[in-house]
């Protein structure tokens, strides 16, 4: 029905597929309106088949777009020479990272596009993208480690920009809390069945679809751990499940029973192998904590003090007697 109407085609080359948009309007000439009740079933749909058979190309029901869809890890190495490969890939990424997973900080996000070489980078607390509230997107290499050209986000189409993104954290914090307890129980599961070590965990996560990464500082010391589970699309910190769930508690199982082996911490920091500093960490955390309910307990039974205060048999006014008239 919109043969006869003004219409602009645009070929957009900024997504993983090459495609165009079309624009109209519905409105006639005459002002009449054209209907667009189930367009797209009965008239685009007709549509689409006829042009693929006109012009020979593939019919989409014969396609399997199951793994069109799928998400490969990046090759970093092939992404260093040329800015508009380096943008499609990333645009694969983000397509399909950005409304599939929920996520709730960037920290988060990053967990996910780390597992395909991809970095939502903010830059130097001093520069000027991050005192802007600027984002930019990077490739990393095998290591980890940035390569390329940095890409703005507003430059690409789905706009994955910081003040876009904050809006996701929101909505998805109450859209993965149903799933957080599928991810604890699975987590109980396999430490109950006493895993020989750090790799085992990490190991035996991966085969419940479960990707486990572990957040470094300085001198690789590891100060926290993030989930993201597969099956649900879900991003979750260790401290956000609960304290047994943490870096620290999950370190501390692992050494339960000196089940821990020297290999299983490399790349961490030497002091993390000792079960006695992780023990002391401990002590100083309960002994804080204690210290915290002491004072609240103080403040909710010390007596209350005021100078206002009037006793209510001394507010009442005393009655005067009436004198009889004597004769």
């Amino acid at each position: 029905g919109f043969g006869n109407q003004p219409f602009l085609v645009y070929r957009h080359h900024d997504a993983g597929h090459p495609h165009i948009h079309i624009v109209s309007t519905n409105i006639e000439r005459d002002g009449n309106r054209i209907s667009m009740h189930n367009l797209g079933r009965n008239q685009s749909e007709k549509a689409r088949k006829e042009i693929e058979m006109d012009f020979n190309l593939v019919k989409a029901e014969s396609k399997n777009l199951t793994d069109a869809i799928k998400l490969v890890p990046l090759n970093a190495q092939k992404l260093y020479y040329g800015k508009s490969e380096t943008k499609l890939a990333i645009s694969n990424v983000l397509l399909a990272v950005l409304n599939q997973y929920k996520y709730t900080s960037l920290p988060e996000l990053n967990a996910i596009l780390k597992l395909y070489n991809v970095a939502a980078d903010r830059g130097n607390e001093n520069s000027r993208i991050f005192q802007n509230k600027g984002l930019t997107f990077r490739v990393l290499d095998d290591a980890g480690i940035k390569v390329g050209k940095p890409i703005k986000a507003s430059s690409f189409y789905m706009k994955p920009t910081l003040a876009n993104l904050e809006k996701n954290f929101t909505d998805n914090e109450l859209q993965r809390t149903p799933y957080r307890k599928r991810l604890q129980t699975t987590i109980d599961w396999i430490l109950n069945k006493q895993p020989a070590g750090l790799d085992d965990f990490i190991k035996a996560l991966a085969k419940e679809s479960i990707s486990t990464i572990l957040r470094k500082g300085k001198e690789d010391v590891i100060y926290g751990i993030t989930y993201i589970d597969h099956k649900t699309k879900c991003v979750f910190n260790g401290s956000d499940l609960g304290i047994k769930y943490s870096a620290k508690a999950i370190l501390e199982k692992c050494l339960d029973g000196n089940q821990l082996k020297p290999t299983d911490f490399k790349g961490m920091h030497p002091k993390v192998e000792s079960t006695s500093l992780l023990q002391k960490n401990l002590k100083v955390g309960q002994q804080e904590e204690q210290e915290k309910a002491g004072k609240l307990l103080e403040s909710v039974t010390a007596p209350t003090k005021s100078i206002d205060y009037v006793p209510l048999q001394l507010l009442k006014r005393k009655k005067r007697k009436k004198k009889r008239l004597s004769i």
